[in-house]
């Protein structure tokens, strides 16, 4: 998985840099999601690692696109199946998301609470987390009665559990030892 990463990441980080200086950041995240769809097709996933040619590969990729891609898009799938990376889309998108998010200064935080968080909390967990993390903040809540109470926030490596499950756990940890 890391070696496809590594892969995609040029072409991500091309594709990122030309929609900025084109002002076209959610066209290309709309195209690349598209191609990405494509290229995780069983059918085309298999015709294009069955040893079909570059220019079979290409134009067939193409022609299930259509209209979805601009000529740039266009430009972009063509010297991916020159360079036999079209398998990686799906690589290329999810790191196309994720500069985007960084170039947003965005980030999705993930809540785990036993219960329904309201409106206002997240109103104001998500005023707490902007301040702390300096980023815009879009809160993915989901109600886990495993964690008896408190909450558990996720955004990206940082992990702050304040649940009382998580309590409990670290008690039952310090007492083992």
């Amino acid at each position: 998985m890391s070696e496809l990463t590594t892969i995609a990441r040029p072409y991500a980080k091309a594709a990122f840099d030309f929609a900025v200086e084109a002002n076209a950041v959610d066209a290309w995240l709309e195209m690349l999601v598209f191609a990405a769809e494509v290229a995780n097709n069983d059918t085309m996933a298999n015709y294009l690692s069955g040893g079909a040619s570059v220019e079979q590969a290409q134009d067939l990729f193409l022609k299930v696109c259509g209209e979805q891609l601009n000529e740039k898009g266009q430009n972009l799938i063509k010297v991916m199946a020159e360079n036999e990376r079209l398998l990686v889309l799906p690589q290329v998108a999810q790191l196309y998301i994720e500069l985007k998010a960084e170039y947003e200064k965005e980030i999705t935080v993930d809540v785990t609470s036993a219960v329904e968080i309201t409106a206002e909390q997240q109103t104001s967990l998500s005023a707490a987390l902007e301040k702390r993390l300096a980023r815009k903040v879009k809160l993915n809540c989901v109600v886990d009665d495993a964690v008896v109470s408190g909450l558990i926030i996720k955004a990206g490596d940082m992990v702050i559990d304040g649940s009382v499950r998580g309590k409990l756990d670290r008690l039952a940890t310090t007492m083992q030892s």
